[in-house]
């Protein structure tokens, strides 16, 4: 039973979801930093981190989460702290393909402290991914109030340009994404205030969240980018590095 609090009236909570693999959590004890430093940001501090790891724990016993690809989310505001499930419908042919994505005419807000924070008011992401999907699109791209690129939807967003990963820096207005971190953690990144015009001179594009891992890019608005190397080889890094970055 859900307990209404300022997380059910105001979205003052925060929520990490995290990809299972055959029972596997992957990266846990990285969304487990993240949402603790979110709840202390938000002074929820009557939080028990303890409290959830167990509650997690007992959640991945579960004989439905020990094969194929699952998430698990962990919800949190004062009053509740909700773990649910359900899998991870990514598949193969989404990763050859490489995602659809465009401009969003709904502006990220670089000065709110809220949106560099994991928390319950994620309506622009939701409504916004809703409405391109009935278009096509799999992710919206969200710029900055001055019109810099920032983030997408629910991803952070990476470029390419003559075997150069580039990557807006987090001033820019952007969620601290678990595999964003992964990928500064193994690649040197040229971090770039980037507008949609520069956009036409960068060869790739690819996309990470927890979820999809690292997805290419195939369109940008009008322009189609001429290669997906970078990011389908990071990805292949990515998979076979999982079983020894699991937490």
């Amino acid at each position: 039973m859900i307990i209404a609090d300022d997380g059910f009236f105001f979205g003052i909570g925060a929520f990490e979801t995290i990809a299972v693999k055959d029972g596997v959590p992957i990266l846990l004890s990285h969304h487990y930093d993240r949402l603790l430093n979110t709840l202390k940001f938000l002074n929820l501090t009557n939080i028990s981190m303890d409290e959830i790891k167990r509650e997690v724990k007992n959640t991945l016993e579960n004989q439905d989460m020990q094969k194929g690809s699952k998430v698990l989310k962990i919800t949190v505001s004062k009053e509740n702290v909700l773990i649910s499930t359900r899998p991870n419908t990514y598949r193969k042919k989404d990763y050859e393909k490489g995602f659809i994505t465009d401009y969003s005419a709904v502006r990220r807000n670089e000065t709110s402290p809220l949106t560099y924070h994991k928390t319950l008011n994620y309506g622009d992401c939701l409504m916004e991914k809703r409405s391109f999907r009935k278009r096509g699109i799999q992710e919206p791209i969200f710029l900055n109030t001055k019109g810099e690129l920032s983030e997408g939807a629910t991803t952070n967003i990476f470029f390419v340009k003559d075997k150069d990963i580039i990557a807006p820096p987090m001033s820019c207005g952007m969620l601290p994404g678990i595999i964003r971190k992964y990928i500064y953690d193994s690649c040197k990144i040229k971090e770039r205030i980037l507008t949609p015009d520069m956009i036409l001179d960068y060869d790739e594009m690819f996309l990470t969240n927890s979820l999809l891992g690292i997805m290419p890019v195939k369109k940008l608005g009008s322009h189609s980018f001429k290669s997906q190397e970078i990011g389908k080889n990071l990805l292949k890094k990515y998979l076979s590095e999982t079983a020894s970055i699991v937490e």
